[in-house]
C-alpha cells in the first residue's frame, strides 16, 4: 500500500522531527514573577526625599542599571518614609530597589 503526504502533512511531519531535536538544547531564562509598577506619588516622595536627604554615588562596574538587575548586597540601601522600596544612587543613577530581592524595580531619570 502506497501513502502519499501533501506538502503541509510533509511539512508538518518535518517540523515535528525538528522539534524534538531542538527540546534537547532548552535553555531556561528566569523571569520576575511579576511586573513591579511604581506609583507616581511614590516617585514623588522619593525624589523629594533626596533633595533633603542627597545620597552619595556608588560607583560600581559591570552593574547595569535596568529592571530586574541585581543589586550587591555591598550598597547600602537607604529607607524612604512611606515608601516599599529602598533607594540607593549607582553611577549617578537614582535607583528604587525591592529590599526582599535586591533587584531594581524602578530607575529615576
Amino acid at each position: 500500500m502506497k501513502y502519499y503526504l501533501s506538502g503541509t502533512a510533509a511539512a508538518l511531519v518535518l517540523m515535528s522531527g525538528i522539534g524534538v531535536a531542538a527540546a534537547e538544547d532548552v535553555v531556561v531564562v528566569k523571569q520576575p514573577a511579576q511586573q513591579i509598577v511604581v506609583q507616581p506619588e511614590q516617585e514623588t516622595v522619593v525624589r523629594q526625599y533626596i533633595k533633603k536627604e542627597p545620597l552619595a554615588s556608588v560607583n560600581l562596574l559591570g552593574v547595569e542599571l535596568k529592571l530586574g538587575s541585581p543589586v550587591p548586597d555591598t550598597v547600602v540601601l537607604r529607607e524612604v518614609p512611606d515608601v516599599k522600596y529602598r533607594v540607593a544612587v549607582i553611577n549617578d543613577q537614582t535607583v528604587l530597589v525591592d529590599p526582599d530581592t535586591h533587584q531594581i524595580v524602578e530607575v529615576l531619570h
